[in-house]
């Protein structure tokens, strides 16, 4: 709302005035204006009394953390003043454009206000936490503590040379099948440097974020387990569960703003087919002339 109403403030005055015009309606004296001490500031020869300022900061919901942003927000309320002022006396009160351009921003307005209103009603803190309890499954996601021995494939390897790399996979699977501890078999025969210098661990990974042939095995795996050569496009994976899988579930207050955008977007949608539902809309084909 509010930033339709800016739009809407300096869409009038960057069309209708000049700032050397404008500048001209301003007179601010915060310790007193001219012979009315009631008032703290004249726009073009009309007083203005406080309690209208701190009436235009309720509306706003504004508060100060110091002095330089009261001033701040009393130049924009003044300027505002101003303009509806000069909008108020006429000043090109017949051109159409401007008109035009107003009437539309005001539709905006209207719409926006009653959405927000709406949406305010629908989707309340109750009713996104009510959401989060309900859908507990989406916020959760299952993670596996697992090691691997990778040995690659490349895109211009052709058929035999992607042989001999399952090869010498099944090697590996077959030395720590015999016994040959698995961080030994990573440090002599896995590709992946980083995780082989720490016996093959890839520590905890989430479901959903590795490739899904991998997940697959990785997750049908009890702890201890090794799977056989796996192949993704990175290559050939011996993987060794290490810890059981856990279950991790996303706080409420780490979705919560996810859950709300969710919801509002939804009821609008809504709300909206609702209301075009209810209202007859139809074209009229206009009659060309020749």
């Amino acid at each position: 709302m509010g930033l339709i109403m800016d739009k809407l403030t300096r869409s009038i005055f960057n069309t209708l005035f000049k700032p050397a015009a404008f500048a001209g309606l301003l007179l601010v004296g915060l310790s007193g204006c001219g012979e009315d001490e009631n008032y703290f500031a004249k726009v073009n020869d009309r007083g203005l009394k406080e309690a209208d300022f701190n009436a235009y900061l309720k509306h706003k919901r504004i508060q100060f953390r110091n002095d330089i942003q009261r001033e701040k927000v009393l130049d924009q309320y003044l300027e505002r003043e101003a303009l509806a002022d000069l909008i108020e006396n006429d000043l090109m009160k017949d051109d159409a454009l401007i008109g035009a351009e107003i009437n539309e921003l005001r539709k905006e307005i209207l719409i926006s206000r009653y959405f927000e209103r709406y949406l305010g009603k629908q989707v309340t803190d109750d009713a996104v936490s009510n959401f989060y309890n309900s859908n507990i499954e989406r916020y959760q996601e299952q993670k596996i503590h697992v090691a691997h021995i990778l040995i690659r494939l490349a895109r211009n390897m052709d058929e035999s040379q992607r042989q001999v790399q399952l090869t010498t996979a099944q090697e590996a699977y077959s030395k720590v099948q015999a016994g040959m501890p698995f961080d030994e078999a990573a440090s002599q025969y896995s590709e992946d440097k980083v995780s082989a210098a720490k016996g093959g661990d890839l520590g905890w990974l989430v479901q959903g974020s590795i490739h899904p042939k991998f997940s697959e095995q990785a997750f049908k795996l009890k702890q201890g387990e090794i799977s056989a050569p796996i192949e993704t496009p990175f290559g050939y994976h011996v993987v060794k569960v290490l810890d059981e899988p856990k279950i991790n579930r996303k706080s409420f207050e780490s979705v919560k703003g996810e859950i709300r955008y969710e919801l509002r977007n939804k009821a609008r949608d809504a709300e909206r087919k609702r209301i075009l539902g209810a209202i007859r809309i139809e074209k009229i084909a206009s009659k060309k002339t020749n």
